[in-house]
């Protein structure tokens, strides 16, 4: 993957959208010092090359009653191609998984769970997650608080 290329200004714009990715082309030029046609150009650079994703509304997951956020270091059987990505692919089905990542070490995938309450987290471990044919170890972390919350990455 080719790293993309940014000047000054289009890390101005990721900054300024990361804080807030409602605010008007208009706002935003303003912001990082550049008028509104040229801003609205590079950010539709930024969208079209893939450095901006997408935009999402941050929702408030206790307001939503989902009062429960933990984290499961998953373990395989094997760690053949076919088995990571038969389990990366079952991770896409699981709505109580915000947020999956392969990783190094101990286990072999760490998953961002949120659930309404402990029963319905402790059902998805035990009724789901660990009767995945290719589950071999799970540990849990359930957390007490979030402290800091931000966008995915400084630029």
């Amino acid at each position: 993957m080719v790293r993309a290329e940014l000047d000054a200004i289009d890390i101005k714009i990721l900054r300024e959208l990361q804080a807030d990715g409602r605010m008007t082309n208009v706002e935003l030029a303003d912001r990082v010092g550049i008028s509104a046609p040229p801003c609205l150009r590079r950010v539709r650079k930024l969208e079209e090359s893939g450095v901006i994703e997408g935009y999402h509304a941050m929702l408030n997951s206790p307001k939503l009653g989902f009062d429960l956020v933990a984290f499961c270091m998953v373990g395989l059987k094997h760690q053949s191609e076919a088995n990571l990505k038969a389990f990366a692919a079952a991770t896409t089905q699981w709505p109580l998984v915000r947020q999956a990542w392969m990783v190094s070490g101990d286990s072999d995938f760490l998953l961002h769970c949120v659930a309404e309450n402990l029963t319905r987290f402790q059902d998805f471990v035990i009724e789901v997650l660990t009767a995945n044919e290719h589950v071999d170890t799970v540990r849990t972390m359930l957390t007490i608080r979030q402290i800091k919350k931000l966008g995915l990455t400084e630029v």
